[in-house]
């Protein structure tokens, strides 16, 4: 060692710091000048994260997401009534195709979004651009809540839904490719499905949050006071919501030890940040052709029946089987509480055993069971809709648990966050948001109240051919990032078996 500082620097983890000791770039290789540590002592090259920063990352992602998804997940919730405020039409089937359709036109922008987000989230850091999605959602859906009936201002009234939706749809293209991003580049690589997994337990949280504030209006308020003004309520929350969302995450990007890393590698990797600004969204999308398409199919059937399950199924309880509101709603509730007490446990089992055999047993399990489950939830007793519906739930938790880490180790660091949110959202403007729109639409057009099972099962035979031919990314270092581990011991362990396998000289 050349000082007696640059050897405490070398000796020690920064406490408050992602990644131990000194900065590194996003490609994981350390900065110039920093004091040698375990690392430079060796041949080969560690991150050694701060697991309490870890924490502190994965529950502002999530808890951030939750806020996000509260907020869109309402309005599927309380679809059945926007159609009667929105649309007013004499067939209830029309209606409800309306509202959908408002519905899935936010999700026709949403690759927009991502082309936007996704390549500023790789110039300008993941959290920076995640609050500015948090100001946007938050405002477009608060907007909703100020919107005047169309009783009051006729044709206005959906063109301004529309342009909320919008602002909602844009916006979310770059959250959820930069929240997985976020959480993937902070987690040790033995526990990054675990850590995963709990970006979609926010999400959980959040329809949670959304389904039993309508399930608890829909009990209390009579139709013609939720028609004419309660309706009005989950989407104004939304404004202290998104305040709360917007404070979790600065406050994670203000911490000085993590401000500190960011300025010197935007001082000291000045030359290599220019290169990254020129990266385009061609090669973000055909330099990355392969992993896009893999990233499309596992996220169409992630999606689609997520979708099915989450967001069309109230409203096809209520519409196509008559079934009560509340009761469906509760139902649901139920369905996805349980979701969120698996979820953790089925993201851990997927740092054992691997993503794939997650993603596949999910596939089989819906190409199997969508028709069985769907004839249960037909029956209309609330022990058999119970039953259907929580098969189907634990299916979902499958994807749920696995994709936030299976999808950002399709791409390199580099150009993860944009090529992700391409990818991503390209697949859930297609095939997830027009879910409910298309099913709705098909058992119109044919009568046909299985149409639901058909849709679940077509996907996961995409899907499941996207999981033959993906790569297994459980307990290995992200493309382009080095290995992650939580402790120094951990790191000299991996360095001293890479260089046993290389016939290297023992670590020092």
């Amino acid at each position: 060692m050349q000082s007696s500082k640059r050897a405490q620097a070398s000796e020690h983890v920064p406490t408050k710091s992602p990644v131990a000791p000194g900065p590194r770039t996003h490609g994981g290789s350390r900065t110039e000048n920093t004091a040698p540590g375990l690392e430079e002592r060796t041949s080969g090259e560690v991150t050694v994260v701060d697991p309490a920063m870890v924490k502190r990352a994965v529950s502002a992602a999530a808890l951030g997401n939750a806020m996000e998804w509260f907020d869109f997940g309402v309005y599927s919730y309380i679809a059945v009534t926007l159609g009667h405020v929105f649309f007013p039409s004499g067939n209830p089937t029309a209606q409800l195709l309306s509202t959908f359709g408002a519905f899935a036109a936010a999700f026709l922008v949403r690759p927009l979004g991502g082309m936007f987000f996704g390549p500023l989230g790789d110039r300008i850091g993941r959290q920076k651009v995640l609050a500015i999605t948090m100001i946007m959602m938050a405002a477009g859906t608060f907007a909703i809540g100020l919107i005047p009936s169309y009783a009051s201002i006729g044709v206005g009234a959906p063109i301004l839904l529309l342009a909320a939706r919008l602002v909602q749809g844009f916006s979310t293209g770059g959250e959820y490719g930069g929240a997985s991003t976020f959480i993937a580049e902070y987690a040790p690589d033995k526990k990054r499905g675990f850590l995963g997994s709990w970006l979609e337990f926010g999400t959980l949280a959040g329809y949670v949050g959304g389904a039993g504030l309508v399930t608890l209006m829909t009990a209390l308020l009579s139709t013609d006071a939720l028609n004419s003004w309660g309706w009005r309520i989950p989407f104004l929350i939304a404004g202290p919501m998104g305040i709360i969302g917007l404070y979790l995450r600065l406050r994670l990007e203000e911490t000085p030890a993590f401000a500190r890393l960011e300025q010197e590698a935007r001082t000291k990797e000045k030359e290599r940040r220019e290169a990254e600004r020129r990266i385009g969204i061609r090669e973000m999308i055909f330099g990355q052709w392969r992993a896009m398409l893999l990233c499309v199919g596992l996220v169409l059937v992630f999606n689609v029946t997520d979708y099915m399950l989450l967001s069309y199924m109230p409203s096809y309880l209520t519409s196509e089987l008559k079934y009560d509101a509340t009761h469906g709603l509760l139902v649901v509730l139920a369905v996805m509480v349980l979701m969120m007490c698996v979820q953790p446990f089925m993201g851990r089992l997927t740092d054992r055993v691997g993503r794939r055999p997650v993603i596949a047993a999910g596939c089989a399990g819906f190409l199997l069971l969508s028709v069985p489950a769907l004839l249960l939830i037909r029956q209309g007793s609330l022990f058999a809709i119970g039953l259907g519906m929580a098969a189907l739930g634990l299916l979902l938790v499958c994807f749920t648990a696995s994709m936030p880490s299976a999808l950002p180790a399709l791409f390199p660091t580099k150009v993860r966050y944009g090529s992700l949110s391409i990818g991503f959202n390209i697949s859930v403007s297609l095939f997830g948001g027009t879910t409910p729109l298309v099913v709705t639409a098909l058992i119109g057009a044919t009568g046909n109240r299985m149409m639901p099972a058909y849709y679940m099962m077509a996907a996961a035979v995409i899907g499941g051919i996207a999981v033959l031919l993906m790569s297994e990314s459980a307990r290995k270092p992200l493309p382009g990032s080095p290995p992650a581990v939580e402790t120094e011991a951990e790191a000299r362990e991996l360095i001293r078996a890479s260089r046993g396998a290389t016939g290297a000289g023992p670590v020092a």
